[in-house]
């Protein structure tokens, strides 16, 4: 049966999922992007950007795994953009380029009403105005079978979280402190009886916790 799914989804050690002061030049906040050192050092994501090279082993593999059997994304609003700086906020298509890295259906809450968006490689995002029920709706039926992910960012996260939505997170925590930020975990009184972690693996780099909801 399909699951929504959050797969390598990196947070500090205190929790936090990007730093303050989103622009578009440092979109996970001001310094935020070392929570991704470790995903860049990897023959996976080396090879996903056109280069070569790049580390194999524990982080590499559930890396890799992260994109196995995705059929569709949702993420927020924020995630898609544009951020507070940006100078031509109407023609804002994502920070992914003409190419974006998922080939396949995004579904994209928002307030605001905009057409499909269709771009190269099979990437098309659909911007959705009526809540995350119908957002995994759509989704579940695009992914035609296969997993949806969940791409963040950390409200949106937290949104299906509070509503017992998500059936599996993969979380990256990374030995870093921000202080301040964005998190998942924040006012889910509840939540703890509703998901459980069945698995924590260090890397050397990283702990990789694989969370699951409790059978209902």
């Amino acid at each position: 049966m399909p699951k929504l799914v959050v797969r390598s989804f990196a947070i500090s050690l205190d929790g936090f999922s990007a730093a303050p002061g989103q622009s578009q030049k440092e979109p996970f906040g001001k310094n935020g992007l070392r929570l991704m050192g470790w995903a860049f050092a990897t023959k996976h994501m080396t090879t996903l950007f056109g280069g070569t090279g790049g580390a194999e082993g524990m982080d590499n593999d559930f890396l890799a795994r992260s994109d196995e059997n995705i059929g569709a994304s949702i993420m927020g609003r924020h995630m898609f953009g544009p951020p507070p700086d940006a100078k031509d906020k109407e023609s804002w298509k994502g920070w992914w380029g003409e190419n974006p890295p998922y080939h396949h259906p995004v579904f994209v809450l928002t307030h605001e009403k905009k057409a499909p968006l269709p771009m190269e490689g099979g990437t098309r995002f659909t911007f959705v105005n009526d809540g995350i029920e119908s957002a995994l709706k759509q989704a579940l039926a695009a992914a035609q079978g296969k997993d949806v992910r969940l791409a963040g960012g950390a409200a949106t996260v937290r949104q299906y979280l509070k509503a017992g939505l998500i059936d599996e997170l993969h979380l990256v925590q990374v030995p870093l402190l921000f202080g301040q930020g964005e998190r998942i975990f924040e006012d889910l009184g509840g939540v703890e009886s509703l998901y459980e972690c069945v698995e924590f693996t260090p890397s050397r780099a990283v702990s990789h916790l694989r969370i699951v909801r409790k059978a209902r």
